[in-house]
């Protein structure tokens, strides 16, 4: 009797479990049996192991063989199990020695002709091994830049199964051709998910293939959603648009994500695993260095939106954006129930979908921009435009956005139409940008020093307590907000995000707490009713 062992990892959500393939093989009619809760995929390794050891040169164990997936109770999906399963299968046959991959993890498909393909979802298997204790990880070759991220892991990348049977038995290792030369390589294909469009990008121009990126000197005119824009951006406040057609509103949308910081290491780690998990993770780039920027259509059901799917769920576009920008245009347009469903993640910062097959907790931490036209034919607000909607349709349109959803909105701005002079270019051009983004950083460094220490990292994380109890404001600066709140203007949690939208505005222009003239800032770019305040931010 043989047995050998090997690891691997099945996900649930963007989160890791290392299982162990244990291999037995006794006398008797030759079989092959796989239990531990495999689904369809995984039921058909058998086939795709068994071809590909043959044609590597192996011999193949005419016995009976039996693969347990330990712990047999968490559900595994995928073909990322082939590679484990195959080694442990040739370690209980003696073959390889048993000891060299008793405590090694290995990820991969293979190929009937035993070639290695690469599977989603490998920098959070190897993450997961990692945290695990384990030290050497063995993926196909075109992921390794993506399981070396991690560090502190000895990553093998391997083209096929011969070569990892030739580096475990220190045999010669043998040269396996690069095929298809001259076009695009098809191992990659079991990375992307076929489908996944320009929405689910990295950037809003990352599908032109010219380099070309947004710039916030294309937009004419509009100073406060410009204003409001470069607040949401150093606090990660939560932004609404509102406006008639062809006002700007997707444009300034569009080049929020680029005025955003870069990713810090452990930001860019999350986002590389939801991507990876998801599908979307472009080839030749390991690292997702910049924010995300997601669009979803307004057609998007709540499994798209907040996650789910057949199974165990599958990370839905609040994940896809964690880290950087949803976009929701047309906001009114979208669902009841698809909108509600993100006051959860808007606020705690993950989603946790509940499915039979299992719960997943998911990140969620995305900064949330929405456009929205006054009403269905968009000229509501337009002098003389001749808008012909009823004022009971107007404010069925209206109230498609809910108030517990608005509330949480920080930002709420009103774009008006672009005049001739601006949008010809004689009052010059905006601010580009990099001269914004610049600001930006220099926000967000000033709000970090603040809360070290803390768990929060920007002004929009900050508990509305510590705001009143410990980062206090100058003294008299709250009174025009709490005649808001005791009119009815403002609710309880609009006080705590006036606050925070405050220390943002006083973070952009360098001061060291909040005034009266910050807080009438973030009041207006909050209700909309003019306060008769600067509109700069940077300066005074």
């Amino acid at each position: 009797m043989g047995f050998a062992r090997a690891c691997s990892v099945a996900l649930v959500g963007v989160e890791g479990v290392v299982v162990e393939v244990q291999a037995d093989l006794e006398p008797g009619v030759a079989a092959f049996t796989l239990v531990g809760l495999p689904d369809k995929s995984l039921i058909e390794s058998r086939d795709r192991v068994r071809a590909a050891v043959v044609n590597s040169g192996a011999e193949w164990p005419q016995k009976k063989l039996t693969v347990g997936l330990s712990p047999a109770s968490v559900p595994k999906s995928g073909s990322g199990f082939d590679l484990a399963v195959a080694c442990a299968a040739l370690g209980a046959a003696e073959r390889i020695d048993p000891a060299t991959i008793a405590d090694m993890v290995m990820i991969g498909e293979l190929g009937l002709d035993g070639r290695v393909r690469p599977v989603r979802g490998v920098l959070p298997a190897v993450l997961a091994a990692a945290e695990a204790g384990y030290e050497h990880v063995v993926v196909p070759e075109q992921t390794a830049g993506e399981a070396a991220l991690v560090p502190g892991v000895s990553v093998l990348g391997v083209r096929s199964l011969r070569q990892l049977i030739a580096v475990l038995c220190d045999e010669p290792v043998p040269e396996e051709p690069v095929e298809g030369q001259g076009r695009p390589d098809a191992m990659l294909a079991g990375l992307l998910i076929p489908g996944t469009g320009l929405g689910t990008g990295l950037a809003p121009a990352a599908g032109r293939g010219d380099g070309h990126r947004p710039d916030l000197a294309d937009v004419a005119g509009q100073p406060r959603p410009r204003q409001a824009l470069e607040v949401a951006a150093a606090g990660g406040h939560h932004l609404l648009f509102s406006g008639p057609p062809g006002a700007g509103k997707t444009m300034l949308a569009e080049r929020l994500s680029s005025i955003l910081p870069p990713l810090t290491r452990q930001e860019s780690l999350e986002v590389t695993a939801v991507h990876s998990v998801a599908g979307i993770l472009p080839p030749g780039e390991p690292l997702v260095a910049r924010a995300p920027y997601c669009a979803p259509h307004h057609s998007a059901t709540m499994q798209s939106l907040v996650g789910g799917g057949n199974g165990m769920p599958r990370p839905g576009a609040v994940s896809l954006a964690h880290r950087g920008v949803l976009f929701l245009d047309e906001a009114p347009e979208f669902s009841g129930k698809v909108l509600d469903a993100l006051r959860q993640p808007l606020e705690s910062g993950h989603v946790v979908v509940a499915r039979a097959a299992g719960v997943v907790r998911l990140p969620a931490r995305f900064l949330m921009v929405l456009a929205a036209n006054p009403c269905p034919c968009g000229r509501h607000t337009l002098t003389g435009a001749g808008c012909e909607c009823p004022p009971s349709v107007v404010r069925r349109y209206q109230a498609r956005l809910s108030g517990p959803l608005l509330d949480r909105v920080d930002l709420r701005v009103e774009v008006e139409p672009v005049d001739r002079a601006d949008l010809l270019g004689q009052g010059g051009r905006g601010e580009s940008t990099a001269a914004v983004a610049a600001r930006v950083r220099e926000a967000r460094a000033r709000a970090a020093e603040r809360l070290a220490g803390t768990p929060w990292a920007t002004n929009s994380e900050v508990p509305g307590h510590e705001l009143r109890t410990r980062l206090l404001v100058a003294p008299g600066a709250l009174a025009a907000a709490e005649r808001d709140l005791e009119r009815g203007i403002l609710t309880a949690r609009g006080l705590d995000r006036v606050l925070r939208v405050a220390w943002t505005v006083a973070d952009l222009r360098g001061a060291d707490r909040p005034d009266a003239s910050d807080v009438a800032v973030a009041l207006e770019l909050r209700t909309g009713i003019q306060r008769g305040v600067p509109m700069g931010t940077g300066q005074r």
